[in-house]
């Protein structure tokens, strides 16, 4: 199933391809920068051991498991529309967890650690059971595309995007789980957290899988048809709402309770950045004009979707940035009540600034992600080919 490519496509492939590589060689290059020269080189420090490389690494992660969603939507739960589009969602699924593991591995400072979490496996850690959940992710997710793309393979189809769809939701589950069972910090430890992860990874990776669906439909000059379009802009805008709720009932349930009061008046109202982000960032530009350019006619125009699109995704990274650095920058109350001080500035509000190789790093991951898909979606046949005829005649699609 190889693609035939014009001159021009050809030049856009080599083009695309360096660009990935570049991004990918300048990611590495400040990993390799801060493993030389230390954490103190970034804006990490004790208390803020989770920088900007892990905001980038966990949107990977998350949008990842989301954007199979595509595929399981056409082969669990049998919607026509989406299952030419299963190819391409698995595609994108293993380049970007690929991306956000490379960017954890290499933020580490010893990724050959690894080793040892992998030949010693921790029942009682939620990191331990990631060590199987991400490797499974890529073998259940190849042998998946594999029954989509193999004729003789196809009868396995829908059992393999089943073990798709169930490990995906284990993995993000594994991931919000990561944040949610520590109970070292005011932000997590919130039963919330795991299914707050999983509608969250819905929004995000529906809005990656749009854009990028657009940018192949764009350099094949073909056309969405405007009722597919429409099906997935509803659906995008139905998640985008859901992650408002799950969100909105995160921290009203942490205002309910007295001792988690003074870290919400930091993170909505005292907290400087983390305020800013979350009021203008993630609620205004990556919910509220989203949501307005999905529903409302009026500001509707040609590319108005991706723009939304895009939006959700900017509001993505300044949701995980308030959740984990802000997390992270806030203190323990161990001792409720009671003032604690000590050489370590226990009970101290910490800062955070994100030092340029932090930034590059996180670039590397998109970077890996951007040039897996390139290579992928130039070897095979990832592009959704949509049989409008037979969809119409089904019944699966009107304008």
């Amino acid at each position: 199933m190889k693609n035939t490519f014009s001159r021009v496509e050809e030049t856009l492939f080599y083009g695309l391809t360096a660009l990935g590589g570049l991004v990918t060689a300048i990611g590495l290059g400040a990993a390799l920068y801060m493993e030389h020269s230390g954490h103190v080189v970034t804006g990490m420090n004790n208390q803020i051991v989770w920088g900007l490389p892990h905001v980038f690494a966990i949107f990977l992660i998350v949008a990842a498991s989301g954007v199979l969603n595509v595929a399981s939507i056409g082969s669990v739960f049998g919607k026509v529309v989406y299952k030419s589009r299963a190819p391409l969602s698995g595609l994108l699924c293993i380049a970007m967890l690929a991306g956000g593991l490379a960017v954890i591995m290499l933020d580490l400072g010893r990724a050959d650690r690894l080793i040892v979490a992998m030949t010693h496996f921790n029942p009682t850690s939620v990191f331990g059971w990631n060590v199987i959940l991400y490797p499974g992710m890529f073998g259940i997710v190849a042998v998946y595309m594999w029954t989509l793309m193999e004729r003789r393979m196809n009868p396995y189809a829908k059992p393999a995007g089943f073990a798709a769809f169930v490990w995906r939701l284990l993995l993000t589950t594994g991931t919000g789980s990561i944040f949610g069972f520590l109970v070292a910090r005011q932000a997590y430890n919130s039963a919330l957290l795991a299914p707050m992860f999983i509608i969250m990874s819905f929004a995000w990776g529906l809005a990656v899988f749009m854009l990028v669906q657009r940018a192949m439909f764009s350099w094949n000059g073909i056309e969405l048809h405007p009722a597919i379009r429409s099906r997935m802009k509803n659906l995008l805008g139905i998640f985008v709402a859901a992650v408002f709720y799950f969100v909105a009932v995160y921290h009203l349930t942490n205002l309910y309770f007295a001792k988690q009061v003074a870290f919400e008046r930091f993170i909505l109202a005292d907290g400087g950045i983390f305020p800013a982000l979350f009021w203008g960032g993630w609620l205004v530009v990556g919910t509220i004009l989203p949501l307005a350019l999905l529903y409302i006619p009026s500001l509707q125009f040609r590319g108005s979707v991706m723009v939304a699109s895009l939006l959700v995704i900017v509001g993505a990274f300044c949701q995980l940035y308030v959740f984990i650095i802000g997390g992270q920058a806030f203190p323990l109350e161990i001792f409720p009540g009671m003032s604690a001080t000590s050489s370590f500035f226990d009970g101290k509000v910490d800062t955070y600034s994100p030092a340029l190789p932090e930034f590059l790093l996180g670039l590397g991951g998109i970077g890996i992600a951007f040039t897996m898909t390139t290579i992928g979606v130039r070897v095979l046949r990832f592009l959704p080919q949509d049989d409008l005829g037979k969809l119409e005649a089904a019944g699966n699609i009107t304008d």
